[in-house]
């Protein structure tokens, strides 16, 4: 059988087909992670910002149940309801979660898009499970959708999600978001079969960034390795299609989040931490576990600091709340080993019985409680290496006090910047640059402090996660309403990779 003859799975019956009355299309988010609903906090920006998305429109959100089987290829999706959503999960296969996730996904793709080549595992030789894996979810996806739901597919280990649909006949509206930076050409290139990857990136209709940069990136990219043609209007012309390339800055729900700040900072815990820090200046950073956050050349700055300024010595604390996340990868291992090393090296040098300079917790908290720890803070320390978007600095500009403002520090390198202008931008790669920063935040005036803060406000708040949902599906259904003789048919086989076709008819009795 001939690829473009694939059949599309057929539909499954109940209740993931119904669509509420006078409602409009059906949104279909599918992301790597189905984040707990019911839970209350989640470390991962991803997590938070689609689940505040979908919990808005309702619909359903698909992807890995975060379990392994060795009987997972032969199990029912799990389905859970949580008001309008609708929570559709898959185990993965021991091998599944070796290769396409811990491999292919992290130990590749990850530090690749984050310019870290040398942590890089070019040659780890797992990405048939990544592709494998991305048809496999795109079976259990096209099992349930109805003719008028949108599509929506997030982040790097999902990138071939698309040309899988298409090839089962689905010619819904497909968007793709990319929450992580899109490297320069240059560093992508070094990706193995880079061509073939990226050409699957034309079986969606819209693919959306965190910056303009990354847009850009892609574009240069496409244009000299693709050999595609940028049209006036900014999309690229590639493989018969046409493909919108747009950058939609994540946001957050900022007035909730400045709610749950002024509530909780008044938590018990919160009181008690007040009290024990009472003549000291507290400043926090929140990240996970990552060696793209820069917390080891964060560490350094606070010592740096100390060390140049020894008059800040009992006159500040440093809160570093970082949850663990991918562990089993090497490098994170790493990661957390250097950075337990220097918090302690740090406190040995400057502490004393009474005081320490950092305070460490390797877990996470729940959201509320960590909104009202920023509104606490005197300075929010948010230094990526690199970061797409970075939404722990705009929660703490929602969560600050108008009249009386902590000082965002923040990395030129996070995607927030592009936003955030009137933060303290620093180095993160320079102890001295992030030193000085923090200095700056120390001590600026209350006027200035309420200055920037108004401005960075007016950003975090008039960009939200609101306005990035409502600006990302109205592109996608500009993008999908092109005139049909404008681009080639969606499922035809002609732009997909070769190695990604199929050669047998897919059997939904099977699945």
């Amino acid at each position: 059988m001939s690829p473009a003859s694939v059949d599309r799975p057929a539909p499954s019956s109940g209740a993931l087909n119904e669509k509420a009355p006078g409602k409009r299309e059906r949104l279909v988010i599918v992301s790597n992670r189905v984040a707990d609903l019911s839970a209350g906090h989640q470390s991962g920006g991803l997590a938070v910002a689609v689940g505040e998305a979908l919990a808005a429109s309702g619909g359903v959100w698909f992807g890995w149940s975060g379990e392994t089987s060795a009987d997972a290829l032969d199990e029912e999706p799990r389905t859970q309801q949580y008001g309008d959503v609708r929570s559709v999960t898959v185990a993965l296969t021991p091998e599944e979660h070796e290769g396409y996730y811990l491999g292919y996904a992290n130990r590749c793709l990850w530090p690749l898009f984050h310019y870290r080549l040398d942590l890089a595992d070019l040659k780890t030789g797992a990405e048939a499970a990544y592709f494998a894996v991305n048809e496999r979810f795109a079976r259990e996806v096209a099992r349930f959708l109805k003719p008028d739901d949108t599509i929506w597919v997030h982040d790097y280990q999902l990138v071939p999600l698309a040309a899988s649909l298409r090839q089962f006949q689905v010619t819904n509206p497909i968007g793709f978001f990319l929450h992580i930076p899109f490297p320069s050409p240059e560093i992508f290139a070094a990706l193995p079969d880079h061509q073939n990857f990226a050409r699957t990136l034309f079986a969606y209709d819209l693919v959306g960034f965190q910056t303009l940069r990354d847009r850009e990136n892609f574009a240069r990219y496409a244009e000299e390795q693709l050999e595609c043609r940028r049209q006036d209007d900014g999309r690229l012309k590639g493989f018969g299609r046409t493909l919108a390339i747009e950058a939609f800055p994540i946001g957050i729900d900022a007035e909730a989040f400045a709610e749950q700040a002024e509530k909780n900072a008044r938590a018990p815990q919160l009181k008690k931490l007040a009290r024990d820090s009472e003549s000291q200046a507290l400043i926090v950073g929140v990240d996970r576990l990552d060696y793209s956050k820069g917390l080891p050349e964060r560490i350094r700055g606070i010592e740096v600091l100390l060390e140049t300024w020894p008059e800040y010595r009992g006159r500040i604390r440093h809160l570093q709340i970082a949850p663990p996340t991918r562990e089993g990868v090497e490098a994170y291992d790493a990661i957390r080993n250097e950075l337990e090393g220097l918090t302690g090296h740090v406190n040995g040098r400057f502490g004393d019985l009474s005081w320490s300079p950092i305070r460490y917790l390797h877990q996470s908290l729940p959201r509320p409680l960590l909104a009202g720890l920023h509104r606490r803070c005197r300075v929010g320390l948010v230094t990526p290496l690199r970061d797409g978007m970075n939404l722990v600095a705009k929660e703490y500009v929602a969560a600050q006090d108008p009249a009386d403002p902590g000082v965002l520090v923040l990395s030129q390198f996070a995607g927030a910047a592009e936003q955030l202008e009137r933060a303290v931008l620093v180095n993160p790669h320079d102890p001295a640059s992030v030193a000085a920063g923090i200095r700056e935040a120390l001590e600026m005036p209350l006027g200035e402090r309420q200055a920037r803060h108004r401005a960075l406000w007016q950003s975090t708040a008039g960009q939200d996660v609101g306005w990035w949902r409502e600006e990302f599906l109205a592109a996608l259904a500009k993008a999908s309403r092109r005139p049909a003789q404008a681009d080639a048919d969606p499922t035809d086989p002609s732009f997909i990779p070769e190695a990604m076709r199929h050669d047998q008819e897919f059997d939904p009795a099977k699945q």
